[in-house]
């Protein structure tokens, strides 16, 4: 599959078939999540794969409920570790930097599993103590984001999206095209 089409074809999937994930797929996933870009090249995230039934019921319930979060057979819950991104930016290394750096993670980690015919959602309401509880997670990391994934048992149709011209301005904030004309064409949002 073609970069382009993975993120424009990929959807949030919050409904699984009762199919087992193999664990090749799994760790192909995890290795996309490993290659994403970190701030100086600090990898300060770890990834925690859930297969077991009653620890996914456990963690939809910590989800605030979101229940549709048990049937996928595989969940990854992504751990931040902000003092290795503190040690060498401060307060923004902390409290910036692993946010971002788990992001991307999260997006490559999403990008794959659509490539590989897998479907996945980023849940990011979640009571983190509880989440933390039940993964053993030490108290120096924080929970970043949870990964549902499976085979997809349903086909939601693309949301609505906003134009190009509507979300992006050039040089300063509403920024209009001046010059010769370019591919977008000579348009201002406004």
């Amino acid at each position: 599959m073609e970069v382009f089409d993975c993120i424009r074809t990929r959807r949030s999937i919050r409904k699984y078939k009762d199919k087992p994930v193999p664990w090749d797929n799994v760790v192909e996933i995890l290795q996309a999540g490993k290659y994403a870009p970190f701030a100086g090249n600090i990898f300060n995230v770890k990834f925690i794969v859930v297969k077991n039934e009653a620890k996914r019921e456990a963690i939809a319930e910590a989800s605030v409920q979101q229940y549709w979060m048990q049937d996928a057979p595989v969940h990854i819950v992504v751990v931040g570790e902000p003092e290795k991104a503190e040690r060498y930016y401060g307060t923004r290394g902390a409290r910036l930097y692993t946010i971002q750096g788990a992001a991307a993670a999260v997006e490559n980690m999403l990008l794959t599993s659509h490539s590989l015919g897998l479907g996945s959602c980023w849940v990011g309401a979640f009571d983190e103590e509880e989440i933390r509880r039940l993964c053993n997670l030490p108290e120096h990391v924080n929970v970043q984001g949870i990964i549902t994934i499976g085979y997809a048992d349903e086909n939601p149709s693309s949301p609505p999206k906003h134009r190009i011209e509507h979300i992006m301005f050039f040089e300063k904030w509403f920024g209009r095209i001046e010059g010769p004309k370019t591919g977008l064409g000579y348009w201002s949002p406004y």
